[in-house]
């Protein structure tokens, strides 16, 4: 990986680290999905498939947070019941640790997955009881 793309800054994942989240994503993929920041498309390593996707910003490993994010950046790819995923994302945002699930929303991009009109929608809409902004997994 490191010689194709001549940096060693990416992460590999899978749609399937989504089912380790617990909101009713239960699919297996063959996919394998590279964040980079060098290349994008499909290219074929070891007789492997993987889908280089090229990212401003992506962690260093997984973490929940970041998963929340890119699950909901990617449901329209998924082939999961769209609605159930989003109210079992709304309530771990709503459970989680707000604060990291922010700053991932903040770094990694938070796509509103039910459009109003606009491309995206502030994801800073609620505040804790001790007034800390956290993202709304639903945009409204």
């Amino acid at each position: 990986m490191s010689a194709l793309l001549k940096d060693d800054r990416y992460l590999v994942t899978s749609p399937n680290a989504y089912n380790s989240l617990g909101v009713g994503a239960t699919q297996l993929y063959n996919k394998t999905i590279v964040y980079n920041h060098k290349r994008h498309g499909n290219f074929m390593l070891g007789g492997r498939e993987f889908e280089f996707r090229k990212k401003p910003a992506f962690p260093k490993t997984l973490t929940k947070e970041f998963l929340l994010v890119d699950l909901v950046n990617n449901l329209d790819q998924l082939a999961e019941d769209r609605d159930q995923v989003l109210a079992r994302v709304k309530e771990r945002a709503l459970q989680g640790n707000h604060g990291a699930l922010a700053r991932a929303a903040k770094d990694y991009g938070w796509s509103c997955p039910l459009k109003t009109g606009q491309d995206q929608v502030s994801v800073w809409r609620f505040k804790n009881s001790r007034g800390e902004r956290y993202p709304n997994a639903l945009c409204g």
